[in-house]
């Protein structure tokens, strides 16, 4: 029987492959299909299975999923999501992901591993300058000038911190205070190793403790009071983490401390001094708190880090834009820009929105976007990205996609995603971590029993301590934040050069491609087609009456040869003809009715496909055209062949150097064409490829993707185009030319926004880098806590006489996960150029 089920809080091809595996793993289940758009999963079955159970299984994963039967309300999935209510501009998430991409809200810890969460970088409008008075902050003016009450000059009103940079000095200040109380803490308790303790002469050791107590009251209730509540819960919910074994240690140490001050005659002799005290250790618990405080201080500073290159694009957009109404220039805000309004961008402005030159030529800077330090020369019709900076001329432009459709906007939204997402070799670091601290407590425990049985005296002082400096030296944070970095850095330095990463997993699997198709037309030539010749056949068509034609039929085609006619139309004043019943065929050509005419345009497939005949001498002839690499285009009329237009494309500069690289590096260069055996040939020839196909369609690219991998190859495709698209999502990584088509952008991986070969491998090298950086975290983590928790535990004391004080091992974990953040960071230096 097969029954179809409706399923909330799927959002990607990952969820949707998720959900299919869990319920395809129920008993009884035979075979489950499940639709993302359609958000239902069609599920067959033996006998009939409770919708209970489906649900249990979804739970038992994650409770991110529901399932329910179509035309019942899911509540969950109506709830709509409530506006950010923090002090930030955006929602928070943890930097672990935990909950994969599930935000909050507002600032808090994450309920799983304990960590402060994260916000998410938006792309936020400019605020306009406004000026208020020193002596009247009431006073906020949008312009300069002076006070209306005093008369002083007004100064420029600065905006509030960010959220993340008012919870990093909330966390600073609470470490200065942990320190002004700790350090007396720490002297008091130190001065026992002193020859005649002059402190002992002052007060007896007995009143000292009452001091320490008391000076280690603002440290556990108020500097570090969170680490206590997030352990807390964490026991609560069962989600053990780092938190749970500081608040175990340090909890333990001053609850310890404090009940040998109170009840001391509770205690065996093994715990008391000779003067009849008994040890205290409240410099090991306030020392141990305030030093984890210190390593969130550095981490809240390294996470501000990890964002940085979007951040850095985030202040390239201008605040003001001059607008052009009846010949008149009047200066707005970037948010009240609406489309196709005119704007004169003046020599060194930065450009406000995307759009397109209409009036005038000059000079871009569009490194910041494309990685290429180059200028780019725009003449009209030229594209215009937001962000980047004009060079010494002044121009007007036309604008095409403003706030959220932006190109920068585009990439801030990329990255956020791709941040998000996880790369398949995060699932070790999470296994290992779901048993990282009950592992932990347990080794605790057995030190603790082995120093009570086998250490010295004071044994029961030993098994404390080292009991301690076990839980609080292990680390599941820096095993948690291994990947997770490297992929957010990563995610942003291919940002800042034009190589946009639409989910982590691209990095793992771009690390390991064999073979690497490339599409032709706009990938590995430049995509900006020029017409070469037009030319008519027989006495009855003018070559101007051909070209009208031709125009009129491309009028309404997309494709980049199409385009390229249309231009050459346009320089030639010709006007266009109404065109009926049009169609267009992917990878052959176009066709439609003009005057009652049937006519045809493409290419010789187009024309079988049509019943056109051609005679063998125009084969000899355009086949001279294309040898030489040029792309040719039959016009017929009525069944009859009436002329034909050449129509050339450049190979790009960097293509020969791109493939050169990508080929030392191992990976096989296959070439796929839409266009003929000749031109492909002649190409593939200048850049010394000896692998390609022509005379490709969509199908036929998605084939060899297909055979490819069934060879065991992990395959990238590289296109531009709609007759790539189907290759692109088939194949293990799609990158997708930001020059091209949205459809072939959104079935792709990775889009390079230049949208060149040279694009490819900068992707390649970035996602080499971060998976080995990815490497470099996990080993860190890893030998951090195989070599250092033994040490605490004391493994060294019967060869060396050495014991782990807490307070070091306390150091040495605060460090450990900044040390995996730093090296992550350094992602940030490396050179793709």
């Amino acid at each position: 029987m097969k029954h179809l089920y409706k399923i909330s809080g799927m959002t990607c091809n990952g969820c949707r492959g998720h959900v299919e595996q869990i319920l395809r793993n129920v008993k009884g289940v035979t075979s489950t299909v499940v639709d993302l758009e359609k958000a239902e999963a069609t599920i067959e079955m033996n006998s009939h299975i409770s919708i209970d159970i489906f649900q249990k299984a979804l739970e038992k994963d994650t409770n991110r999923y529901k399932i329910h039967k179509p035309g019942e309300c899911n509540h969950q999935s109506e709830v709509k999501k409530k506006k950010p209510k923090g002090e930030g501009t955006g929602t928070f998430y943890c930097p672990m992901h935990c909950e994969e991409d599930k935000t909050y809200d507002q600032l808090q810890d994450c309920p799983i591993c304990g960590m402060d969460l994260v916000e998410e970088i938006r792309l936020i409008v400019p605020i306009i300058d406004q000026y208020t008075c020193p002596m009247h902050p009431e006073v906020v003016k949008d312009v300069l000038g002076s006070c209306p009450i005093c008369g002083i000059d007004l100064v420029v009103l600065k905006p509030d911190l960010s959220v993340e940079e008012k919870n990093y000095k909330k966390l600073l200040r609470k470490f200065w205070i942990a320190i002004l109380f700790t350090l007396p803490i720490f002297i008091i308790a130190m001065s026992e190793m002193l020859y005649d303790n002059p402190l002992y002469k002052i007060i007896a050791l007995k009143h000292w403790n009452w001091i320490q107590l008391g000076l280690s009251i603002p440290v556990v209730f108020y500097a570090a009071w969170m680490f206590f509540e997030r352990a807390f819960r964490s026991i609560k919910t069962w989600n053990l983490n780092m938190f749970t074994l500081i608040g175990i240690g340090a909890g333990v140490a001053w609850l310890f401390s404090v009940f040998g001050i109170f009840f001391p005659d509770l205690f065996p002799n093994q715990f008391k001094t000779a003067t009849g005290t008994v040890h205290i250790y409240f410099e090991a618990a306030t020392v141990i708190l305030t030093l984890v405080l210190f390593g969130q201080v550095l981490e809240a500073r390294a996470h501000s880090k990890t964002n940085a290159a979007i951040k850095e694009l985030l202040k390239l957009i201008p605040n003001k834009a001059i607008r052009i109404i009846e010949e008149k220039e009047e200066e707005i805000s970037i948010d009240q820009i609406e489309l196709n309004d005119i704007l004169r961008v003046k020599p060194g402005d930065k450009i406000p929105v995307d759009g397109v030159l209409v009036e005038g030529q000059t000079t871009v800077d569009e490194s910041m976007i494309t990685g290429e330090s180059a200028l780019v020369n725009k003449i009209e019709r030229d594209q215009l990205i937001s962000g980047t900076i004009n060079g010494n001329q002044s121009f007007l432009m036309k604008t095409e996609k403003i706030g959220s459709d932006t190109v920068l906007s585009q990439i801030i939204k990329m990255v956020n995603d791709a941040s998000h997402s996880r790369v398949p070799i995060q699932k070790l670091a999470d296994i290992i971590s779901g048993y990282f601290v009950p592992v932990v407590v347990v080794i605790a425990l057995i030190t603790f029993a082995i120093w009570v049985l086998y250490g010295p005296e004071p044994s029961y002082v030993y098994a404390l301590v080292n009991a301690i400096a076990v839980l609080i030296i292990a680390c599941p944070c820096a095993i948690g934040l291994a990947t997770p970095m490297s992929v957010m850095v990563g995610v942003g330095k291919g940002a800042q050069n034009g190589v946009l990463i639409k989910n982590a997993e691209a990095f793992e699997t771009l690390s390991k491609v064999d073979v690497l198709i490339v599409d032709k037309t706009g990938t590995i030539t430049e995509g900006k087609p020029t017409v070469e010749i037009v030319e008519a056949l027989g006495e009855h068509f003018q070559e101007k009456e051909i070209i009208q034609y031709i125009i009129s039929l491309n009028n309404l085609s997309k494709h980049p040869l199409a385009q390229a006619t249309l231009k050459y139309g346009r320089e030639q004043n010709i006007e266009f003809l109404k065109v009926f019943d049009f169609e267009s065929v992917t990878g052959k050509g176009v066709k439609g009715n003009i005057a009652g005419k049937k006519m045809v345009l493409g290419n010789i497939k187009m024309m079988k496909s049509n019943d056109i005949s051609i005679a063998s001498e125009l084969i000899k002839r355009v086949q001279s055209y294309q040898k030489k690499g040029k792309t040719v285009s039959y016009l017929s009329i009525d069944t009859t062949i009436v002329g034909y237009i050449v129509i050339g494309d450049k190979v790009k500069e960097n293509s020969m150097q791109a493939i050169t690289e990508l080929q030392d590096k191992g990976i096989d260069i296959l070439m796929f064409t839409g266009d003929n055996y000749d031109t492909a040939f002649a190409v593939a020839s200048e850049l010394n490829l000896t692998n390609f196909k022509a005379d490709m369609l969509p199908e036929d690219k998605l084939r060899e993707v297909e055979k490819l991998q069934q060879q065991g190859k992990v395959v990238a495709m590289a296109g531009d185009g709609i007759n790539d698209a189907p290759a692109l999502a088939k194949s293990d990584v799609g990158i997708a030319m930001g020059t091209g088509t949205d459809v072939a952008i959104e079935s792709a991986n990775i889009t390079l926004v230049k949208g060149d070969v040279q694009g490819i491998v900068k992707a390649k090298k970035i996602s080499d880098k971060v998976m080995k950086n990815i490497k470099q975290n996990l080993f860190l983590a890893l030998i951090y806590n195989s070599i250092g928790v033994p040490i605490a535990a004391g493994v060294l004391f019967p060869f060396f006489g050495i014991v782990l004080s807490p307070m070091i091992a306390a150091l040495a974990m605060s460090f450990s996960s900044v040390s995996v953040i730093a090296n992550a960071l350094r992602l940030r230096t490396i050179h793709i150029d």
